[in-house]
């Protein structure tokens, strides 16, 4: 039985966890612990990004891509800070991800010490959990709980804090291999199940909405079979990207603010809608009192403090959906809705894609981004109007292949989950669709892709506005554009130049095309600044507080 400082014990948990990659940035408080990191630099790779926003935002899109435990770290006060928001990003989209930071010594603590800052209470609204160490004696079985919390149930973030007095101590260390964590399925009870049946069987306008627990959970191959046994058609929300095959002919897409018409028309005129691994968020529903308001509401989520949170339920199950959607799946006979089906697709018919195909545009570019990847990409995304059109116009066949900020709509965001999703699966060409007002917040990380020579290919739709605030203050505030516009001198193709990676401006689809094909055989980052219209638009749209029903494209404002 060896004795180990709080700093290596640190390290040999990780590695017991199967952790190969974190990312971080250090400081004071932490030093111990990168100095143990040094001794096993072969084991655990640690990647130094410009910010620690882009370690958190790097460990979240390591997890998304993954499904692992994704890590990050930093040091006290402000380094811990600023972990903050990426931290918050992971909870609201139930990401597993260990934060993990060093405070100043526990005899420093409560004096207002340099760089002290109480993090672990700061977190507490946004993680699973967060621990204070302050004795060597807790620190493994401190981080050991901390990644099972993680991963358990509903996955989301933990904060581990060790003060830095603990990371010097010495203990006895004794290697545990990790708990397994099983699939939750005491809370999914026979007479929910059944009731959930029969209600299918009596439906004769059934519809399947998917959120991201069916990504969390790897339940695509339940829910094809489940989807075929109901016969009915299936929209998703953001975070639910890729976990039904965007491809199929079942499939009617995003449902919500911009949601296709189909999607929101359809599932408006159901009478039964299968919510699976989803929370009802405001901008899935819109009107609450008005979702869906011919249909009876199956709710099918681990979380049992979702169901009727948002929205009143006729039924529901709690508990992992793969388990649940199996069960189903053995007892469930096939159903027929055939009429229900060719009314779907006719209407999907009457509703085609709105935007024109004749102008370099962010939905043009995303199409052709698709056509160039085969679809074998991983996208990430930043917020505002290029996420909704990577969201509408990539066909995402796979799960954990967007990864998007959708609770919190984290401006940042993109680059650094770019970074931590190549680091997670180097085989997969790993794409950030970003505007010129997100890309400007956290485009220092390019320098970090540079730093690597990490691969990742930044597309900027450069329409020099905050596009979606714009977008609002068109329709909703008479035209006044109050402090949304971006006219000023920064070049992001010397930006990129200047962080070490290569910079590309396209003003045509063929000038994007080239760039494109440039940037897929690149060995290092490639930034692509493309110049589209400040007044493009994202179609369809929901006005703010209004039923889905009343969903809206361009064309019915010129009617």
């Amino acid at each position: 039985m060896a004795k180990l400082s709080g700093s290596e014990i640190v390290i040999e948990c990780l590695k017991e966890q199967g952790v190969d990659t974190v990312f971080g940035y250090p400081g004071g408080t932490i030093l111990n612990v990168y100095d143990a990191l040094y001794q096993h630099q072969d084991e655990i790779h640690h990647v130094l990004t410009s910010h620690e926003q882009g370690a958190a935002h790097a460990a979240d899109g390591y997890a998304r891509a993954t499904g692992k435990v994704g890590v990050c770290m930093a040091t006290s006060g402000p380094g811990a800070t600023n972990l903050v928001t990426g931290i918050a990003t992971a909870y609201m989209d139930s990401v597993p991800v260990v934060a993990i930071t060093a405070n100043v010594g526990v005899n420093m603590l409560g004096k207002d010490s340099f760089q002290e800052v109480d993090i672990a209470g700061v977190v507490m609204p946004i993680t699973k959990h967060s621990f204070i160490v302050k004795q060597v004696e807790d620190l493994a079985p401190t981080i050991r709980r901390a990644f099972k919390i993680a991963k358990t149930g509903r996955p989301g973030p933990v904060l581990v804090d060790i003060t830095k007095d603990v990371t010097a101590a010495e203990t006895e260390y004794v290697p545990m291999k990790p708990e397994t964590v099983q699939r939750q399925t005491d809370t999914i009870e026979a007479e929910a199940v059944s009731k959930v049946i029969d209600m299918i069987k009596v439906s004769r306008r059934p519809y399947i909405l998917v959120g991201g627990g069916v990504v969390t959970s790897g339940a695509s191959e339940e829910l094809k079979e489940f989807v075929e046994k109901v016969d009915a058609p299936v929209c998703d929300t953001l975070m639910g990207k890729g976990a039904f095959d965007g491809g199929n002919v079942r499939y009617t897409g995003m449902i919500g603010m911009h949601g296709t018409k189909t999607s929101n028309l359809g599932v408006s005129r159901s009478d039964l809608v299968i919510v699976i691994g989803a929370r009802f968020s405001d901008r899935v529903i819109g009107n609450a009192a008005k979702f869906a308001p011919n249909a009876k509401i199956i709710h099918i989520d681990i979380d049992a403090a979702e169901i009727d949170k948002n929205i009143p339920t006729s039924a529901s199950i709690i508990g992992d959906a793969k388990e649940i959607l199996a069960m189903l799946n053995s007892k469930l006979p096939a159903q027929s809705n055939r009429a229900w089906m060719a009314e779907i697709e006719e209407l999907a018919k009457q509703n085609p894609d709105p935007y024109p195909e004749n102008a370099l545009t962010g939905p043009v570019v995303i199409k052709k981004i698709y056509e160039m990847t085969e679809g074998n990409a991983i996208i990430t995304t930043d917020v505002g109007q290029h996420q909704m059109w990577a969201a509408q116009n990539y066909i995402y066949k796979e799960p954990r292949t967007l990864l998007s900020s959708g609770g919190l709509g984290t401006m940042g965001f993109g680059v650094g989950a770019a970074i931590g999703a190549k680091y997670g699966r180097p085989e997969k060409t790993v794409i950030n669709i970003a505007g010129d007002g997100c890309f400007r917040m956290n485009m220092n990380e390019i320098a970090t892709a540079s730093r690597y020579q990490v691969p990742i290919i930044q597309v900027v739709l450069n329409n020099h506005v905050l596009g979606m605030v714009r977008q609002w203050q068109t329709l909703f505030y008479g035209h006044r554009y109050s402090n949304t516009v971006l006219n000023d001198s920064v070049d992001f193709v010397k930006v990129a130049e200047g962080l070490g990676a290569v910079g590309i401006r396209v003003t045509t689809l063929s000038e994007f095309e080239q760039a494109m094909q440039t940037a897929l055989d690149a060995k290092g980052p490639v930034v692509i600044d493309v110049m589209i219209h400040e007044d493009d638009k994202v179609w369809p749209m929901v006005a703010p507080g209004a039923a889905i029903d009343t969903c809206f494209s361009e064309a019915d404002l010129d009617d």
